[in-house]
């Protein structure tokens, strides 16, 4: 549990450092999983109407390239502003463990690449095509477009 406290008319700050392995779960990303550790960072800010949690999470993600298949690893930085439900404050401290673990699942990017100009493999034969080029011809055509290529073009 990370526990935050909240005073009204008052900033307070807080940071947590944790094992990002003990905090999420091993099904927690579909492909790859946090490792070091997890810092969390901000304050709680109650002006009497309204109180908001924000801050930022630093972490470092493993993974296996969408692409190429590598291993890979990445610094990652979210920043977060929520308001919060004055029925979740209990006793003047919020649990916002929930509040990370949903940031660090919807700030996951939809691929996973080791580097933006990743060129994958080989379709033919698996060749890490980042490591250098392969003498396979990889041009294919669409059977059904094969007449085309035939297909030629009188100048006038």
């Amino acid at each position: 549990m990370l526990k935050v406290q909240i005073f009204k008319g008052e900033v307070v700050p807080f940071e947590f450092k944790l094992s990002a392995e003990k905090f999420c779960s091993e099904d927690f990303l579909d492909n790859g999983k946090f490792v070091g550790e997890l810092e969390i960072s901000g304050e709680t800010v109650n002006n009497g109407e309204e109180t908001i949690v924000r801050g930022k999470i630093n972490c470092c993600k493993e993974f296996n390239c969408d692409r190429c298949l590598a291993l890979s690893t990445i610094n990652q930085i979210h920043e977060f502003e929520e308001e919060i439900d004055s029925a979740e404050i209990v006793e003047d401290l919020f649990d916002i463990g929930e509040l990370v673990r949903d940031i660090l699942i919807a700030s996951q990017p939809i691929q996973n690449l080791c580097k933006a100009d990743c060129k994958g493999l080989c379709p033919v034969c698996g060749q890490n095509l980042n490591d250098g080029e392969c003498s396979c011809q990889r041009l294919s055509v669409d059977p059904r477009l094969a007449p085309l290529m035939n297909f030629k073009i009188e100048e006038v």
